[in-house]
């Protein structure tokens, strides 16, 4: 749980400061479940370049209350928090001074979003608040007053939370707050979860993970795994301890981050990780004739594959489904040795010239084929208004994303800074190819 936290003061000389204005937003690492924003009468003069900075003046406080009248607020939305700030150790110094002068003393564990910022988003011009959000397309209303930066401080740190692919910032959350132990009531950890698509994670007593997952639906998913009688259900009833989730909104997200997770962090009861998700791949070739032949062969001997199968019987299907959707035109045949083949030939009713059936070749590899491509795929995000993205550059999956605006997908340099990367392997090529020939998503863009 963290408390995202700005506040303005009256500026002056060190630790003789005063708080104007204090926001803060608890938030779940997911949504805000809570919040509290407040001027504050400092009892003291702002200096006068802090009024031109914020447009907070001396007037505006006369009748605000002091800080000892919010303090009891403050402690309550952030007692068991990381407390997340853009610069933290400012704003943490300001909390704890005024807690001090009230013969309190206030300590929050802190996470700096600067910080976390140029770890990994490494390639930024200025970490700036103002400057760095305006590179990756995150509005920021009201700058330097505290509703409006602390607001703005909760999207980037969801953003740098989708970027931490080690989980090293929830890993260190759980570990500060929970003494992880078995949780006797399952029931209590699945009302914590939600009926969205996603991936899921499971946790032992010792902070390790032990078990990924991705489900369109989280909670059922973990329900019946809480209430499952094979062996690895009954594996993960014994050994959870704590579950934590990604929403995704797109399936196809979901599936990437299961596959890339799963070989990152090699949960035990995950099983044995296969070496190569695809075994066959679609071919070309020209016979004596010049027609064009598409087959479907191993890709263990030869990598020039147009698109990838999990097994012969689905590239077999696939060749079966091109025959259905191009008629006559079409021919599909079973090889020996565990082959196939699809002709592209001649209609015995109506000739067709070379240049033709070569326009079916390239459109049946336009079509279904993502090798040597530039695209943007767009699907569903994890709200309504929002799009989650996949960058694909030259036939390579460099990453995907989650955007509110438009222009956060058509500027290639900002949406480069909102990318979680991709390693593409060929595998994760194969997982997108796969899923865009079986499903439809929201929209293909082709740079």
């Amino acid at each position: 749980m963290y408390a995202i936290v700005d506040v303005e003061t009256t500026g002056g000389k060190y630790n003789e400061e005063g708080i104007t204005e204090v926001a803060i937003y608890k938030f779940d690492g997911h949504e805000i479940i809570d919040q509290f924003a407040s001027l504050v009468n400092p009892e003291k003069e702002i200096q006068p370049f802090v009024v031109k900075l914020t447009g907070i003046n001396n007037a505006m406080l006369k009748r605000a209350p002091k800080f000892y009248e919010v303090a009891k607020r403050i402690i309550e939305i952030t007692e068991g928090t990381t407390l997340v700030a853009h610069n933290a150790g400012f704003d943490h110094r300001m909390l704890r001074l005024e807690f001090d002068r009230l013969g309190y003393e206030f300590e929050r564990p802190t996470l700096c979003t600067v910080e976390l910022a140029q770890s990994l988003l490494p390639d930024q011009d200025s970490y700036n608040l103002g400057k760095l959000t305006r590179s990756l397309g995150i509005p920021l209303t009201d700058r330097h007053r505290a509703t409006g930066d602390a607001l703005a401080t909760v999207k980037l740190f969801k953003l740098l939370l989708q970027k931490d692919i080690n989980k090293e910032i929830i890993s260190k959350s759980l570990k500060h707050f929970k003494p992880l132990k078995i949780e006797p009531n399952l029931k209590a950890i699945v009302d914590q979860l939600p009926a969205a698509t996603g991936v899921f994670y499971v946790y032992d007593v010792n902070g390790t993970i032990i078990f990924i997952s991705k489900s369109k639906n989280i909670k059922k998913r973990v329900t019946q795994l809480f209430t499952g009688s094979n062996k690895k259900s009954k594996e993960i009833q014994k050994k959870v301890a704590e579950i934590t989730f990604e929403k995704t909104g797109s399936e196809m997200i979901s599936i990437l981050k299961e596959h890339i997770e799963i070989r990152k962090h090699t949960p035990a009861l995950n099983g044995r990780i296969k070496r190569n998700n695809f075994s066959h791949g679609l071919y070309i070739y020209y016979d004596t004739n010049q027609t064009p032949r598409f087959f479907v062969k191993s890709v263990v001997k030869d990598p020039n594959h147009i698109i990838t199968f999990s097994s012969s019987r689905s590239g077999y299907s696939f060749l079966e489904k091109l025959e259905k959707k191009y008629g006559t035109s079409v021919k599909f045949r079973k090889l020996p040795h565990n082959d196939a083949s699809l002709s592209i030939h001649q209609n015995t009713a109506v000739t067709e010239s070379l240049d033709l059936l070569n326009e079916t070749v390239n459109e049946i590899i336009t079509t279904y084929s993502l090798k040597a491509t530039n695209k943007i795929l767009v699907d569903k995000g994890r709200e309504a208004s929002e799009r989650s993205v996949i960058l694909i550059e030259n036939g390579r999956v460099t990453g995907y994303a989650f955007v509110n605006l438009r222009i956060q997908m058509t500027d290639i340099k900002m949406l480069k800074s909102l990318l979680t990367p991709i390693e593409d392997h060929g595998q994760v090529l194969h997982l997108v190819a796969s899923y865009i020939r079986h499903k439809k998503i929201y929209q293909i863009i082709d740079l």
